[in-house]
């Protein structure tokens, strides 16, 4: 049976989960969902500091606490599922997946790399800083964050009586970022046993050349650079995006 930390949103066969990138939430893959859930049951995770604004977690922010809560989430599924991470979420998912193999039959990796080391936080730290807890009107968001982001975090935030509430602290999501910038994760990714595809967009966050040389160096079925997209490439470039994904999880569905 899923855990409480899993949301069910449809579809029947070997479980599809959902792994959603920083300052996102399981919310924001509705678009995706009416052709996910033909190729399994579809699952959606929120990640620890993602949850609610109101809602702490009593440890301290780390990869490997991230990664122990997926794990649970998964483990209570009772059986190996294909993960779907988008930066953020796709590397916690490979940390998961090679230490705990039994739990992942397949992977999608969108748009993160091994190593963001020597990147600081430190650019774009004023702008979240100077976000709002609240937004009163769907345009301010668009104005924010622009069409594709802004529909994105449209989804994500809490929806109340006055508005859009961030749905967690930017200190917190600073701070899960900074961790990045002082360590790697070619081993977790060197140790991956688990089928992956690949998918870097064109306008990519990741570091020149790091993705291409995953491809090279594990068990990727396929790497693919989507020119035209920025980092939300499921959302950009939803077209692409979606055959690329749905021919990846048909071959490895075995419910």
């Amino acid at each position: 049976m899923p855990t409480d930390l899993l949301t069910p949103r449809g579809g029947e066969g070997e479980p599809v989960v959902l792994v959603h990138g920083l300052m996102g939430r399981g919310t924001t893959w509705s678009r995706q969902l009416p052709w996910l859930t033909r190729l399994g049951a579809v699952y959606t995770y929120d990640a620890p500091w993602h949850r609610g604004r109101d809602v702490t977690d009593p440890y301290p922010i780390s990869t490997e606490r991230f990664v122990a809560d997926l794990g649970a989430a998964v483990a209570g599924l009772g059986g190996p599922v294909r993960l779907v991470g988008h930066s953020m979420g796709a590397l916690h998912s490979w940390c998961l997946a090679a230490e705990r193999p039994e739990l992942v039959s397949a992977l999608v990796v969108e748009d993160m790399a091994p190593d963001f080391r020597g990147r600081t936080t430190g650019p774009w730290e004023p702008w979240l800083h100077a976000l709002p807890v609240e937004f009163d009107s769907a345009e301010r968001i668009f104005a924010e964050f622009g069409p594709v982001a802004g529909q994105y975090f449209l989804e994500a935030f809490d929806r109340t009586a006055t508005g859009w509430r961030l749905h967690g602290h930017t200190a917190r999501w600073i701070e899960i970022a900074a961790e990045w910038g002082g360590r790697d994760y070619w081993s977790q990714w060197r140790e991956l046993r688990s089928p992956a595809l690949l998918i870097e967009a064109g306008n990519s966050v990741t570091p020149p050349g790091q993705m291409r040389e995953m491809a090279e160096i594990n068990c990727v079925e396929r790497y693919l650079r989507v020119p035209e997209a920025g980092h939300l490439v499921h959302d950009e470039a939803p077209g692409i995006y979606q055959r690329a994904v749905e021919t990846f999880l048909t071959a490895r569905n075995v419910g």
